[in-house]
């Protein structure tokens, strides 16, 4: 009886505001920062909901990142073969200190502020190559395809020193690892294929380096050939995957709020903001993060046991009325700062400021070259990706 009253983690959005998280986290969340969540294996664990108490949890190194501890909120069959047991080489998302911070201080000069700032004029000019690929298609295209993938994987390739020649395979196998319903054999398969494919370039790198994060960890000597295999392929995969769903479901959300788009265009100052405030409203980390308290600790007058499992939903934190008034109105004067998009603490993602500035340059290029642009479907048609790891659009048909 009791499993009964426990809900699942909510899945279903409403089509009608496809940029909202299902009705059902905002009305759990209503309820309290905490509450209990029943796992797809039966598991009773742990929701968190609420702003405050999510950037608690997710500094607090009592609760482990640790992938043997990992269980994850909805039915995804394809981490079976990666969570259960020790993380991947290279994999720093799945651990905890000190293993996370040895791998992450090897990484962290190539993602710093100054550093990116740095890759904003090689950004400009692939945003503005692709734009004018796309300006010869014939006044449509599909923004996904043409646009929002292609610029970050040709960021991302660029900073690791992978060929773009070759991103059929990584995109290809980067989309069947972030599939909720991959199975477990389709996932093995998929991370294999990307393994092999790092594994040999570089080994190839160790004896041709060049200017690029790969490189410089293979002449380093201080990280094996399957630590920095690892660390390739998790920035190669996430490292495109977020953005291009950051761009694809941004650009969607500002063509759905032409008075926000207007907003913007007249006032280029607002950029940074709009950024923030986009990627507060989207937030395409839809299921959360898993955590796992390794010791007993008491939350919110709630007592969480170690070994439990903890669900930090960021989409739902991100909404708080509590933190941000209005939350689910699209506001790009607000000030967006503060949201966890990106998490917090030690595990906060160490790609953000590249893609900020992705966005920053993307967004005011594309409305700029197409000042026309809009949906060439209705937006009831528009492919969402509510089966990926990463919520965001499949297809966004535009004519212009």
């Amino acid at each position: 009886m009791i499993s009964q009253r426990i809900p699942t983690h909510p899945t279903t959005r409403d089509r009608i505001c496809p940029f909202d998280p299902p009705a059902e986290l905002s009305a759990i969340r209503d309820r309290g920062p905490i509450s209990r969540l029943r796992y797809p294996d039966g598991h009773i664990g742990w929701l968190i909901t609420g702003h405050d108490l999510a950037r608690r949890v997710l500094a607090d190194p009592r609760f482990s990142a640790r992938s043997e501890l990992k269980r994850v909120p909805v039915a995804r069959p394809g981490t079976d073969p990666f969570y259960g047991s020790p993380a991947l080489p290279g994999w720093l998302v799945d651990m905890d200190a000190p293993h996370h911070t040895r791998l992450r201080r090897h990484l962290m000069g190539w993602f710093t502020a100054r550093q990116t700032r740095a890759l904003t004029q090689r950004i400009e000019r692939i945003v503005d190559d692709h734009l004018e690929v796309m300006s010869g298609l014939g006044g449509q295209a599909d923004l996904i395809e043409q646009f929002a993938l292609p610029v970050p994987s040709l960021v991302i390739c660029e900073l690791l020193g992978v060929p773009y020649s070759q991103r059929a395979g990584f995109q290809r196998n980067s989309a069947t690892l972030f599939r909720i319903d991959a199975t477990a054999a389709e996932a093995t398969a998929a991370m294999a294929e990307l393994d092999a494919f790092l594994t040999e370039l570089i080994q190839y790198r160790y004896d041709n380096p060049g200017n690029d994060l790969l490189s410089a960890l293979a002449v380093g000597g201080e990280l094996s050939l399957a630590e920095i295999a690892g660390v390739g392929a998790l920035l190669l995969s996430a490292g495109h995957e977020t953005t291009a769903g950051s761009l694809g479901l941004g650009a969607f959300a500002l063509l759905s709020h032409p008075d926000q788009l207007a907003r913007l265009m007249a006032d280029p100052s607002l950029t940074r903001n709009a950024v923030e405030e986009l990627l507060r409203y989207l937030t395409i980390f839809h299921f959360g993060v898993p955590r796992t308290p390794l010791e007993d600790l008491t939350l919110e007058g709630h007592t969480l046991y170690a070994g439990e499992s903890v669900t930090v939903s960021l989409s739902a934190a991100n909404r708080d009325p509590a933190r941000f008034a209005d939350p689910d109105r699209l506001d790009i004067a607000r000030p967006a700062r503060g949201h966890l998009a990106f998490g917090h603490g030690a595990h906060q993602c160490i790609g953000q400021h590249l893609a900020r500035t992705e966005m920053q340059v993307a967004f005011p290029a594309l409305f700029a070259r197409f000042p026309g642009l809009k949906l060439a479907v209705p937006p009831s048609e528009v492919p969402l990706g509510e089966d990926m790891g990463f919520y965001g659009v499949h297809q966004l048909q535009v004519a212009w």
